[in-house]
């Protein structure tokens, strides 16, 4: 694949030329644990390695993980209590939760590895924050797999969605502050879930995934309280907190200033976004989420981290944001083809996943590469220096 279109113009360049990084994290999880725990692995990773090749490794562990999980449970039936065949090998669980601890802990190594070797720059923050947007649906698919959908003590595909794009919304909503107040705020619940994840399919490979079907409160299943802390952190204290914090930055005028249609424009694709998404599960009239859940969840996420990225690219670079994504004129198509020759459904959800993740790939790798050819420097390669 020859990544030769130039997505960035002019005004995205300059504004990449003047861009400093600012954030705010006041997380305590990360603050006195993880923290000391990356400065210590950082003194024995050596020099050589790039900051951007720690950040894709780290993906690809979470892919991994992702790919592991769909070989032995693609459907997401095998750990419910209805399912007849061969449970999900627990070992499994165990390499996940490596896979996740490894990813998470490369994540917060690469920023210290930039300022460690001097190549701190926008294209080190766009790589790791534009991966991080697509890992927010590897994330969610592998819990799901510890649940089952085909259990009454848990949650069916079309509730997994909605929690996918709570992830959606939460992971968003940062850059979109940011966008509006030049500050990024790094949510709490980064930290607390990783964490969390990390010893929750850790323990799910000691004791089985069938220890998480107890009641914990009034007959809610831990995946019942799960679904709920996922909404809670999404309305409760997230989306708040952010808009507490943009009109801070208006009171104050610490922030662009933005006018409040401008300010809220980056909103427009993620709701378009999300209102396609529900009206295609709603109006499949093949039930198109029951019959393939994973790839829904997949193409769902590739369309999201585009969207995505074009926000942090903007936001990085002070440009205005896009109000519209192309991928979402091939859903609307997608769509309609479904609703009108619902024998090819299927044909149009799998044709879209595929036009999504093909088009992200290459728009992720243009714009990388521009902005590598841009600075004159090489992605995954930074000269050996000796200290």
């Amino acid at each position: 694949m020859v990544f030769d279109n130039l997505y960035l113009n002019k005004d995205h360049l300059d504004g990449f030329d003047n861009y400093k990084y600012n954030a705010i994290d006041t997380n305590p999880l990360g603050t006195y644990i993880m923290h000391p725990f990356w400065n210590a692995l950082i003194k024995v990773t050596p020099r050589w390695i790039a900051p951007n090749l720690l950040t894709f490794v780290g993906f690809l562990f979470t892919v991994g993980a992702s790919l592991l999980l769909a070989y032995y449970d693609y459907g997401f039936y095998v750990s419910g209590i209805n399912y007849k065949g061969d449970p999900i090998p627990r070992w499994v669980f165990g390499v996940v939760s490596l896979f996740i601890f490894i990813s998470y802990s490369l994540d917060g190594l690469d920023g210290k590895q930039a300022r460690r070797t001097g190549t701190s720059g926008p294209l080190g923050e766009l790589f790791d924050h534009g991966l991080d947007s697509w890992t927010t649906v590897f994330i969610p698919t592998a819990l799901y797999s510890i649940f089952g959908r085909d259990d009454p003590n848990t949650i069916q595909p079309i509730r997994m969605y909605y929690i996918c794009i709570m992830v959606f919304i939460n992971f968003y909503l940062a850059h979109w502050e940011k966008y509006n107040t030049g500050v990024l705020y790094l949510p709490w619940s980064y930290d607390f879930s990783m964490v969390g994840l990390v010893f929750f399919f850790g323990l799910t490979a000691i004791f089985g995934p069938e220890k998480w079907k107890m009641s914990l409160i009034n007959n809610y299943s831990f995946g019942h309280v799960t679904e709920i802390t996922f909404y809670f952190t999404t309305f409760i204290t997230n989306i708040p907190v952010s808009i507490y914090n943009i009109y801070i930055s208006y009171r104050d005028k610490t922030g662009k200033n933005l006018s409040i249609l401008e300010g809220s424009r980056p909103l427009v694709p993620l709701t378009v976004f999300v209102s396609l998404c529900l009206i295609w599960v709603k109006m499949s009239p093949t039930n198109i989420l029951e019959r393939d859940p994973r790839i829904f969840f997949m193409m769902s996420g590739a369309i999201f981290s585009n969207i995505c990225c074009r926000l942090i690219v903007a936001q990085m670079s002070k440009t205005r944001c896009e109000a519209h994504n192309n991928l979402l004129s091939f859903m609307i198509v997608a769509i309609l083809f479904s609703v009108f020759l619902p024998p090819i459904e299927l044909i149009c959800m799998y044709i879209m996943a595929l036009i999504s993740i093909v088009t992200h790939i290459y728009y992720g790798g243009c714009v990388v590469k521009q902005m590598a050819d841009h600075f004159k420097i090489k992605c995954f390669k930074i000269p050996y220096k000796k200290h």
